[in-house]
């Protein structure tokens, strides 16, 4: 093995991630590393640099699928196509989790010690359910709320 060269343990240790991880973004196509004699997976420098841009795309909020066809050359219109859906996709996940932090935050804020007497929860469980506002005459699991 070359100095300038990785095992998959190496490069996975250098980026905390476990082998198999390797080695299913190889059967992906988004990495080719080169073999030595005895079949091995020897990682270079463009290699390191392949698996950084991943991470950073995976951090980005894009698929794996969609990192693969970017990293393919695909052409200006389809990558513009696909990361204006990745985008949607990341608003919609964006959305969900500041309703879902809001949501913590007002139940460590409220005065009940019970969080399913509170309005605002017993009003996102009932937005959840297509149904108008919980009120204290509904039942949850056969228990007056």
């Amino acid at each position: 093995m070359k100095s300038s060269e990785m095992s998959i343990g190496d490069l996975a240790a250098r980026f905390g991630l476990a082998a198999h991880v390797l080695r299913h973004w190889e059967s992906m196509g988004l990495l080719a590393p080169a073999r030595d004699p005895a079949g091995r997976r020897r990682y270079t420098a463009a290699d390191i640099t392949r698996v950084a841009a991943i991470l950073r795309a995976k951090e980005a909020g894009l698929s794996l699928e969609a990192i693969g066809v970017l990293a393919a050359g695909a052409g200006p219109a389809r990558q513009r196509d696909i990361l204006s859906r990745e985008a949607e996709a990341l608003r919609r996940r964006i959305t969900a989790a500041q309703a879902s932090l809001e949501l913590i935050e007002c139940a460590l804020g409220c005065d009940h010690a019970d969080i399913t007497e509170c309005a605002h929860f017993k009003q996102a469980v009932a937005d959840r359910i297509g149904t108008a506002a919980a009120s204290p005459s509904h039942r949850l699991g056969g228990k007056p709320m």
